[in-house]
């Protein structure tokens, strides 16, 4: 199957990071691909979109566009998704699921729309097959998506299944995880690869790694080892499947894996040994045990991991995530310590005060927090000279709470909370100037 229209989204700011991955993977020219705010379009073949599942870090999906059209009302959305080949890509006996989206829709009943694709697509395959195949909401073997514009509408079936997220080792996880593509975001917009231009290693540290996200992501990334190979995939379950073809697509992205070096080149720490733990057998299932060295500590007292500077890179406990931990979280607000609940070494409180509510944070958006960074550039400035930190985080103000000046500070979305990832390039203190 060639000149597929495909469509991978993503997080918002994730785009061009995302376009340079595909163009990557595929070995093709950035020029074919259309970035929107959402996601990347572009032309490729069935065997693209498999290897896009396999190697992509950054997408939430890969969709196969099958209808793209005009349209008035619901029964224009009926023929538009009557008139895709639905017999190609499944059986009657296959249950499947219907979700619809919209972005200015004049329609006002998106579940009405809904029910027209999914009537559309079993009218055609009881035309074509002789059967009706069923509606399973819960665990479709097949997923379709449409989606609806002003005046133009979508149909395109999931080659992913679960989101690509979900990469297979995430079993331990604490308070208000970090997705695996937003840390691998991250990690490709900071440029680090793990080695320098000679193939010598460079490190990377986060000194608030929690379940250990950032560090397993950064290690991968560092080995070439492919994201999605642990974990099944709603192709699978698709007519055009074909297992060795899949199976040649794997072997090749297992020998492509660099060796693991004799010393680790990531490196994490936290407050709490608990998510210490929890990062170690994310690590072991991930296969990248050996890469990554992890150890308890507050960020305020850690010093380099290594002589060599490297990066930082951290996404510090912010907002309506969990609250800023640590040395100056514990001395910050008595309040707080009174009415939050301690998680690992983390304090929480939740927004009546009760384990039900959603979880704030007790620093959440200003000048209490700021005891801890400005703690944390202060403890910069005096062990980490040479470093490049990068730090995730939705509050504008920060640099300048840290009496630092960002060198680049890159939009990033962190669910629905909008995040700066800012760069800071750390200097030794200025000696002080010698008495006359």
């Amino acid at each position: 199957m060639y000149d597929l229209t495909l469509f991978l989204p993503c997080a918002a700011g994730v785009e061009t990071l995302l376009a340079e991955e595909i163009a990557q993977t595929l070995n093709v020219p950035l020029e074919r691909l259309q970035t929107s705010r959402g996601g990347v379009q572009l032309i490729g073949s069935w065997r693209d979109a498999l290897q896009l599942n396999l190697h992509s870090r950054l997408a939430q999906r890969v969709l196969v566009r099958l209808a793209h059209q005009p349209y008035r009302d619901e029964q224009d959305v009926y023929t538009a998704a009557h008139a895709v080949a639905w017999e190609i890509w499944l059986t009657p006996r296959q249950t499947f699921k219907v979700d619809v989206t919209a972005q200015h829709s004049p329609l006002k009943s998106l579940n009405f729309a809904a029910l027209r694709v999914k009537d559309a697509l079993c009218d055609r395959l009881r035309d074509k097959r002789g059967e009706r195949p069923s509606v399973d909401t819960a665990r479709p073997d097949v997923r379709i998506f449409a989606h609806l514009t002003r005046d133009e509408v979508s149909v395109y079936i999931d080659t992913s299944g679960e989101p690509l997220f979900k990469r297979g080792w995430r079993e331990d996880k604490g308070d208000a995880p970090l997705k695996e593509t937003l840390a691998a975001a991250m990690v490709a917009a900071t440029g680090w690869t793990g080695w320098d231009a000679d193939g010598q290693p460079v490190p990377l540290y986060d000194p608030c790694c929690g379940s250990g996200t950032v560090v397993i992501e950064a290690a991968q990334r560092a080995l070439n080892i492919a994201p999605g190979g642990q974990r099944r995939f709603a192709f699978e379950r698709l007519l055009p499947y074909q297992a060795h073809v899949w199976q040649t697509l794997k072997a090749d992205a297992k020998a492509a894996e660099r060796p693991v070096p004799a010393q680790p080149l990531v490196f994490g720490s936290d407050v709490a040994f608990r998510m210490v733990d929890f990062a170690r057998r994310n690590a072991e299932r991930a296969g990248v045990a050996s890469a990554i060295e992890l150890r308890g500590g507050d960020a305020l007292q850690r010093l380099p991991p290594t002589d060599r500077p490297g990066v930082m890179l951290l996404n510090p406990p912010y907002g309506e995530r969990i609250a800023a931990a640590g040395v100056a979280g514990q001395r910050a607000a008595p309040r707080a310590q009174a009415q939050g609940l301690s998680r690992g070494g983390v304090r929480v409180l939740h927004s009546d005060g009760s384990p039900r509510a959603r979880e704030t944070a007790y620093l959440a958006d200003s000048g209490e927090n700021g005891d801890f960074f400005a703690q944390l550039a202060s403890h910069w400035k005096r062990h980490y000279a040479g470093w490049t930190a990068w730090l995730l985080t939705p509050d504008l103000k920060l640099p300048g709470k840290m009496r630092f000046k960002e060198s680049r500070r890159v939009p990033m979305w962190n669910g629905p909370i909008e995040c700066r990832l800012f760069r800071f390039d750390l200097l030794a203190r200025r000696a002080p100037a010698p008495d006359a």
